[in-house]
């Protein structure tokens, strides 16, 4: 269904109006907290709202963002982490599928070695 023109006329003010109120709404929040919190825990002066937004954009800048825009882009992070492992591990199997029992035994033991885990001298563990 395809929006007409006077439904547009009406959704263009409405869209700047809920930003202007996001906004405000924002920098009222910040600025609450700040003056019921900063002042009493790390005697720091009150701020104003337009400090406040300051601030908002700054972090903003500084931590990258408020919502999840940055995080679907690249992949949140436990889910990229756990995939990346799936991969590395699958690649260390398909390796170590390839290599003869004599070399993994032999990476076995510098793993021993390393790290001083996985099983003693003559235990073996199928891969």
């Amino acid at each position: 269904m395809r929006p007409n023109k006077k439904n547009l006329v009406w959704i263009a003010p409405l869209a700047i109006m809920a930003m202007i109120l996001f906004v405000f709404a924002g920098g009222e929040i910040v600025r609450l907290l700040w003056n019921w919190l900063a002042p009493v825990l790390f005697g720091l002066p009150a701020i104003t709202f337009w400090q406040a937004l300051g601030l908002l954009v700054l972090c903003r800048i500084l931590f990258g963002g408020f919502g999840l825009s940055g995080s679907r882009r690249h992949g949140s992070g436990r889910h990229s982490r756990d995939r990346m492992a799936d991969r590395v591990a699958e690649r260390v199997s398909e390796r170590m599928e390839e290599m003869t029992p004599e070399e993994r035994e032999r990476i076995r033991e510098r793993v021993r070695e390393r790290w001083g885990t996985g099983p003693s001298g003559g235990q073996t563990t199928p891969l």
